[in-house]
């Protein structure tokens, strides 16, 4: 089991304030990167906030989306991209490429991501948020802090 898995958390609807990342090679996790980054402006709306506790001030002297994306592009490159809800982090990468005039296509990844809460859905498990899923399967998790999202993610996809 090769693949990449990732989170994002939104300061906006689509505006990523925060991005884990979780690299396995061959069944081990071998490559761990969060950071948080500054969304447009700096603006957040208040639930995104009570959901993951990142404020502006964490965020005010944070790279923008166009400057953390070398490294988000070395870790998802040519890879199986794995999410919990899949849908969600895909668009939030591809409309923030788009704001920055990238190419989503650049990447070379599947136009649909693997997706753990199919997975689990399809296992019968319900219901099928990250929280559930990693309680069900006794995975450690630190919920809305990014990198143990994507952490969470790795593992349950590699418990498939």
């Amino acid at each position: 089991m090769t693949f990449t898995a990732i989170d994002f958390e939104t300061a906006t609807a689509f505006h990523p304030c925060s991005v884990g990342i979780v690299t396995v090679e061959n069944g081990v996790i071998v490559d761990e990167f969060v950071t948080l980054i500054k969304p447009p402006y700096n603006q957040y709306n208040p639930y995104t906030i009570q959901v993951h506790g990142i404020y502006p001030q964490d965020t005010i002297n944070a790279k923008t989306f166009a400057q953390v994306f070398p490294e988000i592009q070395k870790r998802l490159q040519n890879r199986i991209v794995v999410a919990h809800n899949e849908s969600f982090d895909r668009n939030v990468l591809a409309k923030s490429m788009a704001l920055c005039g990238l190419n989503y296509d650049d990447l070379n990844i599947a136009a649909r991501w693997e997706c753990t809460v199919k997975i689990y859905k399809a296992k019968g498990l319900k219901p099928t948020k990250l929280s559930d899923c990693c309680r069900e399967m006794n995975i450690k998790l630190n919920h809305h802090e990014a990198l143990s999202d994507a952490r969470a993610c790795a593992q349950l996809y590699l418990l498939q």
